[in-house]
């Protein structure tokens, strides 16, 4: 059984009565008069019977019951169907809480399938705001797009601090798998978050467009408004995308440079203690007619050879920047 979050009727601006669900076709019917009704997570039962209420098409109904992968709005005669997702962190994972609108002249329900921040905010606004809410239904859907655009900024600034420290980490730091799990995760979070943005931009260009008899000509300057919005959002996500992308690239760039100088060193020392061993290969061969064999002082002539060669090794590769 679904929740009713609010259902009133309203009118000149100000909220008249609250109501039951059964109660909304007859205010509704009312001239001057609309009804506004927040239901979470209602079942088949209470949409089939807004459906007999409000004459709602049956391709709404049943979009409604299904799962959709973006935001979308269909038009049904002189109604309208939206689709919207609002972001939330569970467990620290991104997930999407799918929001279904049904906007049409006298009516606006919202049904909400999941827990994300609740629709009250907008209704507290627009009912601070009497002039504007006597605009009726379209004001009210524009205020509930403008709260779902409004609902990806905290998200995006979370995820946009979480990349600024782990740049830090890399910048400062070994790249360790950690960082680079965590990096990829954000990255991904943010191409979902502009997955389920961007189709909004087309969704605010139609509604200003579109011609209803509940759409008021003076209020596409405010849908504009909610495209410009989503317009910056997915600015400000393709930016975070890409800051998360280059911040793997730096990180895995400056691992290979630590790695490189590893590796130099070892090539370094390496070469060093090659010469010594190879000079005592050299007068370990056993042969009898060798230079300087039966010499008095030969034993102290090739450490002093060999001291002498490996310190200009090291000199040698101290001043090239491998030591």
């Amino acid at each position: 059984m679904g929740r009713v979050v609010a259902a009133a009727v309203y009118s000149a601006g100000k909220r008249v009565t609250n109501i039951t669900l059964d109660e909304g076709a007859a205010w509704a019917a009312k001239p001057g008069h609309f009804v506004w009704i927040g239901l979470e997570e209602p079942n088949a039962e209470e949409l089939y019977n807004l459906q007999r209420q409000f004459n709602l098409h049956e391709l709404a109904i049943e979009d409604a019951l299904e799962k959709h992968s973006r935001p979308k709005l269909e038009t049904f005669g002189d109604a309208l169907f939206i689709v919207t997702y609002s972001p939330i962190r569970d467990e620290g994972k991104l997930k999407f809480i799918e929001t279904h609108i049904f906007a049409g002249n006298g009516y606006i329900i919202t049904a909400r399938n999941g827990h994300s921040a609740s629709y009250a905010h907008v209704r507290q606004r627009c009912e601070a705001r009497p002039l504007l809410l006597e605009h009726g239904e379209d004001f009210v859907l524009y205020a509930i797009l403008d709260f779902v655009i409004e609902n990806y900024q905290p998200m995006g600034e979370a995820i946009h601090a979480e990349i600024d420290e782990l740049e830090g980490n890399v910048l400062c730091g070994v790249l360790n798998d950690y960082d680079i799990q965590k990096l990829h995760g954000l990255r991904r979070d943010v191409l979902r978050l502009r997955r389920y943005v961007a189709p909004m931009i087309e969704i605010g260009e139609e509604l200003q467009r579109l011609s209803f008899p509940f759409i008021d000509k003076n209020m596409r300057p405010y849908f504009r408004d909610v495209q410009i919005h989503v317009t910056r959002q997915m600015e400000d996500l393709t930016t975070l995308a890409d800051i998360a992308s280059q911040t793997i690239e730096v990180g895995v760039l400056l691992e290979a440079s630590r790695q490189s100088v590893v590796q130099r060193k070892f090539a370094a020392w390496a070469a060093i203690l090659a010469f010594p061993t190879a000079v005592a290969g050299i007068y370990g061969m056993n042969f009898q007619n060798m230079p300087e064999l039966n010499w008095q002082y030969g034993y102290f002539g090739v450490l002093g050879f060999i001291t002498v060669g490996c310190l200009g090794l090291w000199a040698s590769f101290k001043k090239s920047g491998w030591l």
